[in-house]
């Protein structure tokens, strides 16, 4: 019981501590970014799903568990521009604590700029990238619930500009094995920036609390999700000149029933993964972002914004996976992953 209204006074904490903004106000922005191929293909913020995937602890640190014990993870996603963003990490188990761990490096590298004077004469090049230094934890409480959380170290450069900054994510999750089911709250990049760029404004940190379940059905091989995502503010939309009559009030806007309606369902992320074979050894997974479609289609013009896919596949030791996350009618983003576990290897050799 007591701990059940702690968990309420966190809840709330959160609420009122948090400012929550979207659409590019905060800074460190790259810790939204997808940690996986196969998180992308599902959507990009994929929670609900506890299997031996280590790159699901990145950002939903609850999901750790001993069948994590010694696995590696590389992944690499190729965006527009020639961003390049990925995450490397390894995780073990102790017994004696029966606790699982984690520590891994998400970074983003912007590319090479020219620098310039005020005259527009190049001087010279400059780099511009980020890293979060991950290290996390999770144990069961009770034999379907378990608790994780994540300490994130940030760093941040910008030609001559640095940051330094400080998140943790917290997340429950609630696991039934024999029926496939798995329910996550996850309270994610709590915290702040401890060292300002330059002139001592210090900026928002990208705060958000998700909701996510997922079931695998009993006589067929898939398994969907729901992710519900920025439930710390409830108004996703952006000003729309083109507003109707008819309108309802939605926070300080007013919005008309269609609207509404769209709002609404910007907060939800949907996915499929199917998995085939005995050993699950082949999947293909796909996923539908309403808020990416609404906020990225360009008007009068159809395109596939908002929609992901990709599969994955196991060769011998090996586990591959590559994801592709559609944007924009400008670009897509191309993720590629791999991961092994160093216990495979010991047992080879016997």
């Amino acid at each position: 019981m007591q701990k059940g209204i702690l968990l309420i006074f966190f809840f709330f904490l959160c609420l009122t501590l948090a400012n929550a903004q979207v659409g590019g106000s905060r800074i460190y922005e790259f810790l939204n970014f997808s940690a996986s191929a196969r998180i992308t293909a599902l959507g990009g913020k994929h929670i609900a799903v506890k299997d031996d995937d280590l790159s699901f602890a990145v950002a939903n640190p609850g999901v750790l568990n001993k069948s994590m014990h010694q696995q590696l993870s590389f992944n690499h996603n190729f965006l527009p521009a020639n961003i390049k963003q990925g995450y490397a990490g390894y995780a073990f188990h102790s017994d004696t604590l029966n606790t699982s761990f984690h520590l891994g490096v998400q970074y983003v590298g912007y590319g090479d700029f020219k620098a310039t004077d005020e005259f527009g004469n190049i001087t010279g090049t400059f780099e511009a990238s980020e890293y979060a230094i991950t290290f996390g934890a999770a144990k069961s409480l009770f034999e379907r619930l378990s608790i994780g959380a994540n300490l994130k170290i940030i760093t941040s450069r910008f030609e001559s500009y640095n940051s330094f900054g400080l998140v943790t994510d917290f997340s429950a999750v609630y696991h039934i094995d024999d029926k496939g089911f798995t329910g996550t709250l996850l309270f994610r990049n709590a915290g702040a920036q401890l060292k300002t760029y330059r002139d001592g404004n210090r900026e928002k940190v990208p705060f958000e609390l998700l909701i996510g379940i997922s079931k695998k059905l009993k006589y067929l091989p898939f398994r969907f999700s729901i992710t519900s995502q920025h439930l710390e503010r409830w108004n996703l939309l952006y000003d729309n000149p083109n507003s109707e009559e008819n309108s309802f009030f939605l926070g300080e806007t007013t919005v008309s029933s269609n609207e509404w309606i769209d709002n609404f369902f910007r907060h939800f992320i949907f996915s499929g993964e199917f998995l085939f074979g005995k050993k699950e050894n082949f999947r293909l997974r796909f996923a539908y972002n309403h808020f990416r479609k609404k906020d990225l289609s360009v008007r009068n013009i159809r395109s596939l914004a908002g929609f992901s896919g990709g599969f994955g596949f196991k060769i011998k030791r090996f586990r591959f996976s590559y994801g592709i996350g559609i944007y924009h009618l400008g670009g897509s983003t191309n993720h590629l992953s791999i991961s092994t576990n160093l216990k495979e290897f010991s047992r080879s050799k016997r």
